[in-house]
């Protein structure tokens, strides 16, 4: 994975869709930024940019992962990969269903994935420092460019949706007390059961997390 360093973006997922929009894309590439003004989180919202935190968005295309991956929920691969490699690292992080990192009872990040044209571009921020009262940050010190070089390598190892899934399943429970977003409405995930495919039922419905 090549990692181009930026010191400052508006947004990391919106420099690398400017990119692949002036470049043809022939191999899988990350944007890393210091600081974003303008970041992208869930359902559009803005991601606070504080300098020192992490920001990076990538692009790969959907053959380089695992066959038994459910598109749909390729967010919470991506993630589960990410929390793995910063657990290895000592972190006590875990994730919410979908794609939010959290710590203990504060959220510290998240992820957010779009698929065009056979192309998956993730987008990801981590608080490294202190933000505001209402978000937390990572328990342990980290160098980025060690973190995203293991991170990628564990990706490109194409781990098995089956492997992560088993793993991801038991964490789940921690999810339930919290509540997701479905249709622009909070909604509780008490009742909500996890499927196999990533998704969960929840109010008769099945809900995808690809966002």
């Amino acid at each position: 994975m090549q990692i181009i360093q930026l010191k400052e973006v508006d947004s990391t997922h919106k420099y690398l869709k400017e990119y692949l929009k002036n470049n043809v894309y022939s191999k899988p590439l990350c944007i890393l930024s210091f600081k974003q003004n303008k970041g992208i989180g869930s359902r559009g919202n803005e991601w606070l940019g504080k300098e020192g935190n992490l920001f990076f968005s990538f692009v790969l295309e959907k053959e380089l992962l695992p066959s038994d991956l459910p598109m749909q929920s390729a967010s919470i691969y991506f993630s589960f990969l990410l929390k793995r490699t910063l657990k290895e690292m000592g972190s006590k992080l875990w994730l919410k269903w979908p794609n939010d990192f959290y710590l203990e009872n504060k959220k510290i990040g998240g992820t957010i994935t779009n698929l065009s044209n056979n192309l998956f571009l993730c987008g990801i921020g981590l608080n490294l420092i202190e933000v505001n009262k209402d978000y937390g940050k990572l328990d342990i010190v980290i160098d980025k460019i060690h973190l995203l070089n293991n991170y990628f390598d564990i990706l490109e190892k194409r781990i098995s949706w089956k492997e992560i899934f088993s793993e991801y399943k038991i964490e789940y429970s921690l999810s339930l007390e919290y509540e997701t977003n479905i249709d622009n409405k909070k909604v509780s995930l008490k009742k909500s059961i996890l499927n196999p495919d990533g998704s969960i039922s929840i109010n008769e419905q099945k809900v995808f997390g690809l966002r």
